[in-house]
């Protein structure tokens, strides 16, 4: 199994550069791939930033990824639960952080009251705005 790191995940996704996204597109093809929820975490700020990619575009580019078959993502359950948040409205860092504490923690603390509303509304765990 081949771990990988963003910028190969980034350069399949984005084909920009396309001597690397060949490259990259070669590995996938060539190995079982295991993706980092940091790596997930990364790509998705990379494409929202660097990319100027809409959220849509994004959960089109992660989904594509997480459903071939030769990949494996890092706690799927809880990646899968916070692409699902994701797409319902939350940030992703937000909800990845969220979905990696359910079985570890009864409460998720917070300062920001708006993803705490949010959060409320779309995930089963409790958020307190501390």
């Amino acid at each position: 199994m081949l771990a990988v790191d963003t910028n190969l995940v980034v350069r399949l996704l984005t084909n920009d550069e396309p001597a690397q996204a060949k490259r990259a597109a070669a590995a996938f093809a060539a190995n079982q791939i295991y993706i980092a929820k940091s790596v997930l975490l990364e790509t998705e700020w990379v494409l929202r930033f660097s990319y100027r990619l809409d959220r849509a575009a994004i959960l089109r580019g992660l989904a594509a990824l997480l459903g071939m078959a030769q990949v494996a993502a890092e706690d799927s359950v809880r990646v899968n639960a916070a692409l699902e948040w994701y797409r319902a409205g939350m940030d992703f860092a937000d909800a990845l952080h969220l979905a990696s504490s359910i079985g570890s923690a009864q409460r998720f603390g917070t300062f920001d009251a708006k993803m705490a509303r949010r959060a409320r509304a779309i995930t089963p765990i409790e958020v307190a705005v501390i």
